[in-house]
Order: C-alpha cells, then sequence, then structure tokens
C-alpha cells in the first residue's frame, strides 16, 4: 500500500510538472464531451474523456499484469 501510494503521488508531482505541455492536449473537449453554458452557470460533464482515460488505464495494467 505505501508503494502504491507513492508512487501515485510521484505520477501527480510528474503531471503538475508537465502540465504546460499537458494542458495542450485536447481532453475535456473531445467530441462527445458535454459543455453547456448559461448566464451564471457552467456545466462540463467529459464522458468521451473519461472513457479515453478508463480505456488507457486499463490496457497499461493489463500489461503491467502480465
Amino acid at each position: 500500500m505505501q508503494r502504491i501510494l507513492i508512487v501515485l503521488g510521484l505520477l501527480c508531482l510528474l503531471a503538475a510538472l508537465a502540465w504546460p505541455w499537458l494542458s495542450r492536449l485536447p481532453l475535456g473537449r473531445l467530441p462527445g464531451d458535454i459543455h453547456i453554458v448559461r448566464a451564471g452557470f457552467s456545466f462540463h460533464l467529459p464522458i468521451t474523456t473519461c472513457l479515453l482515460i478508463s480505456a488507457v488505464v486499463s490496457l497499461v495494467l493489463w500489461l503491467f499484469r502480465r
């Protein structure tokens, strides 16, 4: 459990350091993501982005278990 938490912390740190480059990726703005803007209200539901990230994470975990 300790190793997993340390790895997750390091991954979060790497993502924070790489944010200027990661923010240029079209994640969150893919076709199928829902974004509603009204006066005084904004709602964003990244359905496609969540499915893509879930598939990538599942593939990586599957490869590490082999």
